[in-house]
C-alpha cells in the first residue's frame, strides 16, 4: 500500500537535515573550543547534545531512501537494523540530556554556593557516559525485534517495512519493552525537565539583582526545552502506550517519528538560551559576514557606477554626433 503522505515525510526529513546539519556543526565546533579553552558541566552535555543530533542527521538519509520508496526499505536488511539503531537511540539521548541541563540549571539557582563548590566538568562526563549506555541499551530491542525473531534461529536477511512488521512473537516483547521506555526514557526525564525548569524561572524571576536579559534567557530556555519534549516527544512515546493497550504496532507511529525528527532542528534554539559562548559565536559570525558584505559593497558600488558612466558617455557620443 502506497504511503498516503509521501511528500510530507520527505519535506520534514529534507528541512531538518538541511536546517539541523549546519546549526549542530556550528553549535559542536563552538562547544568543542569552549571545553578545550575552559570546559564546564553545561558546555559538556551540549556538546553530548550536539553528537546525539549529528548522529540522527547521519543516518537521516536512510529513512529519506524509505520514505521515497512508499515507506518499503529499499536497502540492505543490516542498514534497517542499523539505521533504526542510532536513530532512536539518539531521540532518549537527547531526551535525558536535555533533562540533566534542566537539572544543572536549577541546582545552580537553588543552591547557588553549595553546588558551586562541587560543580566538575567531570561529573557532566560521567552523566554523559550513563545516557548513552542507557538509550543505547533500550534501543538494543531493534536487534532482537529485526534480526532474529524470538524463539527461533531465522535471521531477517532482508525486510520489506523497516522496524513496522512483527510477528506476534515479535509484538511480545515489543510492546512491553516499548511501554518501559515509556515510563522511563520519558515521564520520567519530562517529570524531571518540568520541576527543574518551573522553579528555575520561579527563583531566577524572584531575584531582584538579576538583568532583565538573563531572566528573559532563562524563561526562553525553559519554553525551547519544554516545547521540545512536548511537541517532538511526547506523540511518539504516547504511541507506545496505545499500541500496548490495542496490542498491536499503530499505524500513526510514523507520523509521531516524524515530530521525533524535528528534535534537530529544534535543539539548537535551546543551545543559543543555553550557551553563552554560542550566542557570542553566533554574534561574531554575523559581524565577519556584515564586515566582508560591507567590503563588498564600495566593489559592486565602483562596477555598478563604472557601467553608468560607459552608457552615460554612449548618450553623450551619440547626442553630440547627431548634433553636428
Amino acid at each position: 500500500m502506497a504511503f498516503p503522505f509521501k511528500s510530507l515525510v520527505l519535506f520534514v526529513y529534507i528541512f531538518t537535515f538541511l536546517t539541523g546539519l549546519p546549526a549542530n556543526l556550528f553549535a559542536f565546533v563552538t562547544f568543542m573550543r569552549q571545553i578545550q579553552h575552559q570546559s564546564n558541566p553545561v558546555a559538556v552535555l551540549l556538546l553530548n547534545l550536539t553528537v546525539s543530533d549529528l548522529l540522527l542527521l547521519l543516518f537521516l538519509p536512510f529513512k529519506m531512501a524509505e520514505a521515497a520508496a512508499d515507506m518499503n526499505w529499499p536497502l540492505p536488511g543490516f542498514l534497517c537494523t542499523l539505521t533504526n539503531y542510532f536513530y532512536y537511540s539518539s531521540i532518549y539521548t537527547s531526551t535525558f540530556l536535555l533533562t540533566a541541563v534542566s537539572v544543572e540549571r536549577y541546582l545552580g539557582v537553588a543552591f547557588p554556593v553549595q553546588y558551586k563548590l562541587r560543580r566538575r566538568p567531570a561529573y557532566a562526563m560521567v552523566t554523559s557516559v550513563a545516557v548513552w549506555v542507557l538509550a543505547g541499551a533500550h534501543s538494543g530491542i531493534v536487534f532482537i525485534s529485526e534480526v532474529q525473531t524470538p524463539g527461533t534461529n531465522i535471521t531477517r536477511a532482508n525486510v520489506s517495512r523497516c522496524y513496522e512488521d512483527f510477528t506476534t512473537e515479535q509484538l511480545q516483547v515489543v510492546l512491553p519493552v516499548r511501554l518501559e521506555v515509556f515510563l522511563v526514557l520519558f515521564c520520567l526525564p519530562f517529570t524531571v525537565t518540568l520541576f527543574c525548569y518551573v522553579n528555575f524561572v520561579r527563583i531566577l524571576l524572584a531575584l531582584p539583582n538579576i538583568p532583565r536579559r538573563k531572566k528573559c534567557r532563562a524563561v526562553g530556555l525553559a519554553l525551547a526545552t519544554l516545547a521540545n519534549f512536548m511537541v517532538c516527544f511526547a506523540p511518539y512515546n504516547i504511541s507506545h502506550v496505545v499500541g500496548f493497550v490495542e496490542n498491536k504496532s499503530i499505524q500513526w507511529r510514523v507520523y509521531a517519528l516524524l515530530l521525533s525528527t524535528l528534535n534537530a532542528s529544534l535543539d539548537p534554539v535551546i543551545f543559543y538560551f543555553s550557551s553563552s559562548a554560542v550566542q557570542k559565536a553566533l554574534v561574531g559570525s554575523w559581524l565577519v559576514l556584515g564586515k566582508r558584505l560591507h567590503a563588498m559593497a564600495p566593489l559592486c558600488y565602483c562596477l555598478h557606477g563604472g557601467r553608468e558612466d560607459q552608457v552615460g558617455n554612449r548618450d553623450k557620443v551619440e547626442v553630440e554626433g547627431s548634433s553636428t
